[in-house]
């Protein structure tokens, strides 16, 4: 499968804007699976559409660490994190398109969010294998590809590449205009 190619950095403002909230609220998709003190991994956030609701959910003694591959995303996310007065709990990273260099994070990450992004990369493989690598044993990662770009089989081939990465669907959340699933990493 090849990758649909990155989301260029200015439609970041469009995907930031408090407007977006009428059509998807980020609350409601992630607020059950996030509680105080969590560790929480969110690859591609744009200019923290999200990013800035996972910070509020896991409270001044949890953290996000956020990384994208476009610099001026993760400016943008970092500018509107100081705004909101949360940046102490947003650790935005940018990576090269080649790794999310988690390597800090072996095992240390509760809960990982990967909307709209996991299409963008070239093969959804390295993403998972690096991704289970960084969860915790019984973490999650909540998959939400945007239904308008990613078919059916392009969503079978990411639960197929999850699933070789030792991750196990435990259920399709119903996200709005996307094809989801939480996935976890096993305790054992």
């Amino acid at each position: 499968m090849a990758g649909h190619g990155v989301c260029p950095w200015w439609i970041g403002w469009f995907l930031a804007s408090p407007l977006r909230r009428l059509l998807q609220d980020p609350v409601p998709i992630v607020a059950p699976y996030l509680h105080n003190g969590m560790t929480v991994l969110e690859p591609g956030p744009g200019m923290g559409f999200f990013t800035l609701e996972l910070a509020r959910l896991v409270g001044p003694s949890g953290r996000v660490i956020a990384v994208d591959v476009q610099p001026q995303m993760i400016a943008g996310l970092r500018r509107r994190a100081r705004r909101a007065g949360l940046a102490d709990r947003i650790d935005a990273r940018v990576v090269p398109s080649t790794s999310m260099r988690l390597d800090d994070l072996k095992g240390a990450v509760d809960f990982m969010f990967a909307c709209a992004v996991v299409h963008e990369m070239q093969g959804p493989s390295p993403f998972f294998n690096e991704a289970a690598d960084a969860l915790k044993a019984g973490g999650a990662l909540l998959l939400a590809e945007p239904a308008g770009h990613v078919v059916d089989a392009e969503f079978a081939d990411e639960l197929a590449a999850a699933a070789q990465a030792g991750l196990a669907v435990i259920s399709h959340p119903s996200i709005r205009n996307c094809r989801a699933a939480l996935l976890r990493k096993p305790t054992t």
